[in-house]
């Protein structure tokens, strides 16, 4: 056998353990930080998921229907998933350890990765040209699915890789945690 420590106990207990807030001993020292890097997450997915314009563009090209949510959780998720980006981007400034490690791509992927929010947000509301503001949001969203796996942002596919193997390193061959 090529991997003899792989255990797939230890791999979901990887899993498990970082999708849940506060399920390691880092996020446990940064409850703050933790909370609110969960809340940009699952605002992040679940916005275009559930979005009812997004799901009426599913329906139409794929005959795929998820629940939708109302357009009003939708803008205070929006608004919610802006002020952890502020706060992500004071934090990167503020924080001496975090600002030696971030360059000026990271603060441009943030960015990009907040763009397609805002312009959905100005069109939703027409606060703006509509048609220029929905074509800058389709471009900024395609441009964000472009670089996926050229940058950090590959951490949504990759994650559960990751997680598994640091399981199987940790678990498997240590018999120590991970988290």
């Amino acid at each position: 056998m090529i991997y003899n420590h792989a255990s797939i106990r230890w791999g979901l207990k990887s899993i498990l353990y970082w999708l849940l807030p506060w399920g390691s001993a880092s996020m446990r020292l940064q409850p703050v930080f933790t909370f609110v890097v969960f809340v940009f997450h699952v605002t992040l997915l679940v916005i275009p998921l559930f979005l009812n314009a997004h799901n009426i563009l599913w329906d139409e090209a794929f005959d795929i229907s998820l629940w939708s949510m109302p357009d009003t959780l939708a803008d205070t998720m929006t608004v919610i998933l802006l002020a952890s980006v502020v706060f992500l981007i004071i934090r990167r400034i503020v924080r001496l350890e975090v600002r030696i490690l971030t360059g000026a791509w990271d603060y441009t992927l943030l960015g990009l990765t907040t763009l397609p929010y805002i312009t959905g947000f100005l069109a939703h509301h027409q606060l703006g040209p509509y048609e220029a503001l929905m074509i800058l949001h389709i471009f900024f969203s395609e441009i964000l699915l472009i670089l996926i796996p050229f940058t950090k942002l590959g951490h949504m596919l990759l994650f559960f890789f990751t997680r598994t193997f640091i399981g199987f390193e940790m678990g498997g061959r240590r018999g120590a945690r991970s988290w």
